[in-house]
């Protein structure tokens, strides 16, 4: 296998602060805009940061693995799911996976990681021999990820399937929304990546965690001993200790429905705007297509002005961009800022060549 140059891969692009600072308004993550989450922030803000965490984790295993109805051995600890996401790669590769199949659409690390270690990226999903990505719902455009339809079906061609449970918490109703606790309906026969920090909105806490699919635990033995000593620090500890607590699972649950009220009527605001909403969306975002020939210029305009919205370009949309649902206040300043801009185009109906509009 040949091993790829430093710069055989460019830096992924990610939403959220940028050289230019925090924007104002961002809807360029998909962090809940009713965060943070008050008592998972006083976790974090009131952790011991003078001590080294336990290095095994070993009570906040227990509590995750209670929490999800699985044994200890089966929860991997993780500095951040992007972090993890390299790790399984290392690891998948080191198991003999030469290939990796992602989905079409999809958050860029799964093949930045497998591209820096010289294993050849499959898009759209499929059988690949060696190591599988899906996310539930996925992203950008916020579906049901068709490849667990596939892994449903019992194919076990595949050394490592992984399901990224990032947005599972933010999925919105009326069928599958979060109830406060995992669904006994999710896959048991993958690997789940769990990320708490966008739903109780507190992304700047980097922690995150897996759980191995039954008879696995080799292989989460084998997972953690490539993470370096520590990888959660004393706050990540906390924010992760916190996201299991009822009444922090009860704001969650009470902050959906706001979320989805919210949801709507940003739709209907890039729909009155003129842009292409592409529908089915579950989650506390969604993509559209602005009116404008000059989205470039129009996204570094509304930058300049405090505004950031995620180019989906790099997730193999180009003329679309991810909304994360903001407050309705910051729905209507992103409407004026628009509209101020120069050379849009009159709003109207845009379609998509089927008699359908987006």
């Amino acid at each position: 296998m040949t091993s790829p140059s430093l710069s055989a891969a460019p830096a992924p692009l990610h939403g959220g602060p940028d050289a230019a600072g925090i924007p104002v308004l961002d809807f360029s993550t998909n962090s809940n805009a009713c965060g943070p989450c008050p008592e998972a922030l006083h976790a974090v803000q009131t952790a011991d940061a003078t001590r080294y965490p336990d290095p095994a984790y070993t009570a906040l295993r227990e509590a995750l693995g209670a929490f999800h109805g699985v044994a200890p051995g089966r929860i991997v600890l993780a500095a951040s799911a992007s972090e993890l996401i390299h790790r399984i790669t290392a690891l998948a590769a080191q198991q003999g996976a030469v290939q990796v199949a992602v989905p079409r659409h999809s958050y860029g690390d799964y093949a930045q990681a497998a591209q820096m270690r010289g294993l050849k990226v499959l898009r759209d999903g499929g059988a690949a021999a060696g190591l599988q990505w899906a996310c539930e719902p996925s992203s950008p455009l916020g579906l049901t990820d068709p490849a667990l339809h596939t892994w449903g079906q019992g194919d076990a061609d595949a050394v490592w399937r992984v399901l990224d449970c990032a947005y599972v918490p933010l999925r919105l109703g009326p069928e599958g929304a979060w109830t406060g606790t995992p669904s006994p309906r999710m896959p048991s026969a993958c690997w789940q990546l769990w990320t708490p920090n966008k739903a109780l909105g507190l992304t700047g806490v980097r922690a995150a965690y897996a759980i191995a699919p039954p008879d696995c635990e080799e292989q989460a033995n084998a997972l953690t001993a490539l993470a370096p000593s520590w990888p959660v620090g004393a706050h990540g500890v906390a924010l992760l200790q916190a996201w299991m607590q009822a009444t922090v699972q009860q704001w969650l649950v009470h902050s959906l429905r706001t979320l989805g009220d919210w949801k709507a009527r940003q739709q209907t605001l890039c729909t009155d705007l003129g842009w292409a909403v592409h529908a089915g969306s579950l989650a506390n975002y969604f993509c559209a297509q602005p009116a404008t020939t000059t989205l470039q210029s129009n996204l570094a305009a509304l930058r300049a002005s405090g505004i950031k919205l995620r180019d989906a370009t790099s997730f193999g949309l180009p003329g679309t961009v991810r909304l994360g649902v903001l407050a309705p206040a910051a729905q209507d300043a992103l409407r004026a800022a628009w509209q101020a801009l120069p050379g849009r185009t009159i709003p109207g109906c845009v379609s998509t060549g089927s008699g359908e509009t987006l």
